[in-house]
């Protein structure tokens, strides 16, 4: 962030961070939160692991388990917000996205290449949520019919920098991302 006053130069910064986190498990935008608003109205945050961070379609990528709490949220309101901190930087990127569930033939190409063992992650049997008897009633079957792309084309970013000076600025699909300084 050589220019602190340049709006590009400080959304790249972001689209670099989340760049990074699809590629380094120590990064701490890998693991960002992910919140929904259940059907009755209750807001549901959780942390995911982002997979893909497209720049030229603005999407950015997580997988989930069809059965979780979040797929009934998103088929209710296709929406969602991602929050990401990096404490090192004092960045916060908070993005907000219009959520496709992608499942079947259309993600085929992503489950080969999910490692065999995080293939777990998608066929906990009861299902997720689901009250159990003791701590380790359940199994972890890998399940491919289970597993589900959610594709988050963002709509909005919001960028906080935490400085001597704090910056923050907001980007809109709408306006082509052009940006605009807000008070922090």
């Amino acid at each position: 962030m050589s220019d602190p006053g340049d709006l590009t130069a400080f959304l790249g910064t972001a689209w670099r961070h989340m760049r990074r986190g699809v590629a380094d498990g120590r990064s701490p935008v890998r693991y960002p939160t992910f919140a929904t608003v259940s059907p009755s109205g209750v807001p549901e945050a959780r942390t995911v692991a982002l997979r893909r961070a497209n720049e030229p379609d603005a999407v950015v990528e997580v997988h989930t388990d069809i059965v979780t709490a979040k797929i009934e949220a998103l088929r209710q309101c296709p929406k969602a917000a991602l929050h990401m901190w990096l404490p090192r930087s004092r960045l916060q990127i908070r993005l907000t996205t219009t959520v496709e569930i992608l499942t079947g033939a259309f993600v085929e190409r992503e489950w080969d290449r999910v490692p065999v063992a995080s293939r777990v992650s998608y066929g906990t049997a009861p299902d997720p949520g689901t009250p159990i008897e003791d701590v380790f009633a359940y199994d972890k079957p890998p399940v491919r019919e289970r597993f589900a792309v959610l594709r988050c084309t963002i709509d909005h970013i919001d960028l906080v920098h935490l400085g001597e000076k704090h910056r923050r600025a907001a980007y809109v699909r709408e306006d082509g991302w052009r940006g605009s300084w807000l008070a922090p």
